[in-house]
């Protein structure tokens, strides 16, 4: 019997534990999910942002063989919900249905931010867009945007313009239209759509940017009059209204959108997996409906695509803050 030195041994014992690591880890990987999913949403149940969670949560259990369960952390413009998804694990069993509020607005204007936009996340893949809508007070004589950039240079003290929320996607939306107009508005923040649509139909603004899924029913009721529309296209929920772009200033848009997220750090094989599970499961013309039916727009793209869309809008949005002043503390 030829014994080892006792060094070469210890060399040979380590090897096969490291391999034995390594084997485990992958077999876990390729036997991934083998339990439950959550899906971090950093909205309040009840509305279209948790509506969207919910049906992708039911697809991709569906596709994945394992329950994704929703789980809502609203706060702080979904900071919450991506730090906590942030610091999980990155074992592809804690997911986040993030925004471009928490990857391109937060970043522009909180400071300090407990998580980075790119560095922080795995990026699986765009879901939706969600198109935002210029509305007016009925009495207000301007149905045009034209007529509204008329009316505030004759009368520039006279105009204010609501928002459900500092530092909201509607916020930034209302501040583009303003520096590509030239117009004058002030700014009256709210606690939410229901609010601001409230003040707006009172009379306490005369004119609001707010999302077409909350603006929609009241445009239809004829309670409040639509402006423009600040998607680069229009809309089909509201063919009859034409963009701002349209309207006389070309290349605008902004828009809100959603999209899915995991850590940093996941490992390749589970990475792959999730995003091709979510690029089928967004593509079926059952989902593509039901995203129109609750007022968004189908915008898959996959991990790739939605780094370069941050890339692209973060500098963007930096400079819109810095030239409005927008900030949270």
């Amino acid at each position: 019997m030829t014994f080892l030195p006792r060094s070469r041994f210890l060399a040979r014992l380590l090897a096969c534990a490291l391999l034995g690591t390594l084997s485990a880890g992958a077999s876990a990987q390729s036997g991934y999910p083998e339990r439950p999913i959550r899906l971090v949403v950093p909205f309040a149940a009840g509305g279209a942002t948790d509506v969207l969670g919910r049906m992708l949560a039911l697809d991709l259990g569906n596709k994945l063989g394992q329950p994704v369960v929703v789980e809502n952390k609203p706060g702080a413009g979904t900071v919450v919900a991506a730090a906590l998804v942030a610091k999980a694990p990155p074992d592809g069993y804690t997911l986040l249905l993030g925004a471009s509020t928490t990857l391109t607005l937060n970043p522009a204007i909180r400071n300090p931010l407990p998580y980075d936009p790119l560095r922080s996340f795995t990026l699986l893949g765009m879901v939706a867009d969600m198109s935002l809508v210029l509305v007016a007070n009925n009495d207000l004589p301007a149905h045009t945007l034209k007529s509204l950039v008329a009316l505030s240079k004759a009368e520039p003290d006279k105009l204010s313009y609501g928002s459900f929320g500092t530092g909201s996607s509607v916020h930034f939306g209302a501040e583009m239209i303003k520096t590509a107009t030239g117009i004058q508005m002030v700014h009256v923040p709210f606690n939410g759509s229901a609010p601001n649509l409230t003040a707006l139909m009172g009379g306490q603004t005369q004119v609001a940017v707010d999302t077409v899924v909350a603006t929609l029913p009241l445009i239809k009721a004829g309670k409040i009059r639509p402006i423009a529309v600040l998607s680069a296209q229009r809309l089909a929920l509201l063919p009859q209204v034409p963009t701002v772009a349209e309207s006389g200033y070309p290349g605008f848009a902004i828009g809100t959108w959603f999209a899915l997220l995991a850590p940093a750090g996941v490992a390749p094989a589970v990475q792959q997996k999730v995003e091709k599970a979510l690029e089928e499961v967004v593509n079926t013309p059952e989902m593509k409906k039901k995203l129109v039916d609750l007022g968004l727009q189908h915008a898959y793209g996959d991990g790739a695509a939605l780094r370069t869309r941050v890339e692209q809008e973060l500098p963007q949005m930096r400079a819109v803050a810095a030239r409005a002043n927008i900030q949270v503390d």
